[in-house]
């Protein structure tokens, strides 16, 4: 059977921006019908070469050539590739909350006459695009109403509302639970079928050794290697080493934690949803950290673990209705998110680009944002303090930049991680809370973060690692909680976690846990 024909070509593209290389003759060929994966760490050029591709970044800004469908191609914007079939959706989603699903699948592009909107039309379309990615909803539902997974499958939608050929994810399961993204998985498989060309930027690589027909690793800005993932017997490890640029022995760096006694403790903690007042989000809830431990909490999406950590944080989520929190056997009450800081609490946001930091600012002025009191004299900022101490974390976190004066959004998403850690690494806390804090990033970055906790727990501060990926949890914490339904389920040591052990304790109400 002879292959199928090559669909798209990049050909020696170089992409600069001030100071910086981003992409350095960077070729990819993608054949007609398949899934083609894209891999490297963060910074590597992975997204700077999707968006030359698909007009974000225009001809004339890069060099090298576009060949799609045996024709050379100059995009001058992003319209121009979708009328070439070419459709790219981000990882941040570009839906409009407060517009229903029909508005967001025709916004620009309604159908009508005479400058007259047929709804009727548009809300019968709206529900033949979403039978294509299987999903039933109301067309008038609006998008901030329906959960991440399926506003991830509106954006496909629209593709197909654009007659879409080339179809690029970038990152399409980082915000999705295991069900929904499986589901995503699937429905790949099915345009496949169809004869849809997919290209698909992931950092999961089991996704990726399980989906893909094709991968080209990227590392620093140029083409690696691509590998036919049958002919080549691709697994996880393969596409490391091509990633890294060398064997990577273990996922986690060697540690050997030095674990004290209990100084973090709550107690009968119950939280009632911010705006359902018969929903209760944290019930009773009673967890401890000892000093220099790492601990865990698993649970399914929407389990009740971030808002656990936030309430706890300050009452920063919900309605706090009863519990207590001690700290060095004394009760501490924290009535707000400054109370929390001035008590050695830091809590890392799952959503760094809207929580964990302005993107309008630059490294060093984020790095120190959550405590600007450490640097100031009087009341006036010192900016030689300021950039001293972002130049010490710019340094000991290894953060890839030129210089901290640099804007937070010019950074990678692992490099934007350590900006945040940084931050609040700079209230000097005793407890630190970090909500999914590899999301999004590569597996050589993740090593480094995991290195960063270690560190901070062999100076005995407490670390609570919240997470979806269970070999993470497992791997790096030294004891594990599980969550359902906003109850604390069960209270795991390392030696007996189990990814097996974990889940019964994820998905049952009984509670289980010690205090």
């Amino acid at each position: 059977m002879s292959a199928a024909p090559v669909l798209l070509e990049m050909r020696s593209i170089t992409k600069e921006f001030p100071g910086v290389k981003a992409l350095e003759d960077v070729n990819l060929a993608v054949r007609a019908g398949e899934i083609h994966a894209i891999c490297g760490e963060n910074g590597a050029g992975k997204s700077t070469l999707m968006k030359v591709l698909s007009g974000v970044y225009p001809y004339g800004t890069y060099t090298g050539d576009i060949v799609y469908r045996d024709e050379e191609c100059r995009f001058s914007n992003i319209r121009a590739s979708e009328q070439a079939g070419i459709v790219i959706i981000h990882q941040e989603l570009a839906l409009i909350p407060g517009m229903s699903i029909t508005e967001n699948l025709f916004l620009g592009n309604e159908p009508g006459r005479g400058g007259v909107i047929d709804w009727k039309a548009a809300n019968r379309q709206a529900i033949e695009l979403m039978a294509r990615v299987g999903l039933q909803e109301d067309p008038d539902t609006l998008v901030k109403d329906i959960g991440v997974g399926k506003q991830q499958l509106i954006e496909i939608a629209k593709a197909f509302a654009k007659d879409v050929k080339l179809l690029i994810l970038d990152e399409p399961t980082a915000a999705l639970n295991e069900d929904d993204s499986q589901h995503l998985l699937d429905l790949l498989r099915g345009f496949r079928e169809r004869g849809i060309t997919s290209i698909i930027i992931s950092h999961k690589l089991n996704e990726i050794a399980q989906i893909a027909d094709s991968i080209t690793i990227l590392r620093d800005g140029r083409t690696i290697e691509t590998l036919d993932v049958k002919a080549d017997g691709v697994d996880e490890d393969r596409i490391v080493r091509g990633m890294v640029g060398r064997e990577l022995h273990s996922r986690f760096p060697d540690h050997t934690p030095s674990i004290g006694e209990v100084f973090f403790e709550v107690r009968d903690w119950t939280v009632r949803h911010p705006i359902s007042a018969e929903r209760l989000v944290c019930k009773g809830s009673n967890f401890n950290v000892r000093r220099g431990e790492i601990v865990g909490f698993a649970g399914l999406m929407g389990a009740g673990r971030t808002e656990l950590a936030m309430s706890v944080f300050g009452r920063s989520y919900g309605v706090y209705l009863s519990g207590q929190i001690f700290k060095d056997g004394e009760e501490i009450v924290l009535k707000s998110v400054s109370d929390a800081i001035d008590h050695g609490l830091a809590y890392v946001s799952e959503d760094r680009k809207s929580i964990g930091l302005n993107l309008l600012d630059d490294i060093k002025t984020s790095m120190v944002s959550a405590k600007l009191s450490k640097i100031a004299r009087r009341g006036v900022l010192d900016r030689v303090r300021e950039y001293r101490a972002a130049e010490g974390y710019r340094t000991s976190l290894r953060v890839k930049t030129p210089t901290v004066d640099e804007g937070v959004t010019k950074l990678s998403g692992g490099n934007q991680q350590k900006v945040v850690l940084a931050k609040w690494m700079f209230t000097d806390p005793d407890l630190l809370i970090l909500d999914e804090p590899t999301r999004g990033i590569d597996v050589g970055a993740k090593y480094e973060i995991y290195g960063i906790i270690q560190r901070l727990a062999d100076q005995g501060k407490g670390v609570v690692v919240i997470s979806s990926e269970l070999p993470e949890l497992i791997g790096l914490c030294d004891r594990i909680y599980t969550v359902f339904e906003g109850t604390i389920t069960g209270n795991i040591e390392k030696r007996d976690a189990d990814p097996e052990t974990l889940l019964k304790q994820m998905t049952s109400a009984k509670k289980t846990q010690t205090p």
